[in-house]
């Protein structure tokens, strides 16, 4: 029960952050695509934080989220505002899916690397 609370307060932040940081950041950029609206969020120095479509001003298709370095952290997925489908998490060694049903969380998995190098 405490890895689907953390999951769901990551998906919160995950749109959630977005808005609140905006004073800080550089502003949102917002690009027609067909019958989508492309929104990329950004950090304060320039690099890409966040970006996914609209579609009727709500969350449609594929958001990814990334780390100051560039990293993906998050791959989430909406149709017409709901959740839905596979989202994936990363955070250090794990990697944690979480699959939406109807904006409700139907799975949760989570694989963690224990991969090392060993030196001969």
């Amino acid at each position: 029960m405490k890895t689907i609370k953390n999951i769901l307060l990551a998906g919160i932040f995950l749109i959630g952050g977005v808005a609140m940081s905006q004073k800080e950041d550089k502003k949102p950029v917002f690009e027609k695509q067909g019958d989508l609206i492309k929104g990329t969020f950004y950090y304060e120095d320039g690099s890409v934080r966040q970006e996914g479509t609209y579609k009727d001003g709500r969350l449609h298709g594929e958001w990814v989220s990334y780390n100051k370095n560039g990293e993906k952290t998050a791959i989430a997925n909406y149709e017409n505002g709901k959740k839905s489908g596979k989202w994936f998490f990363w955070a250090e060694n794990k990697l944690t899916e979480v699959d939406y049903q109807n904006s409700v969380i139907a799975s949760v998995n989570s694989w963690k690397s224990e991969s090392s190098l060993v030196n001969n």
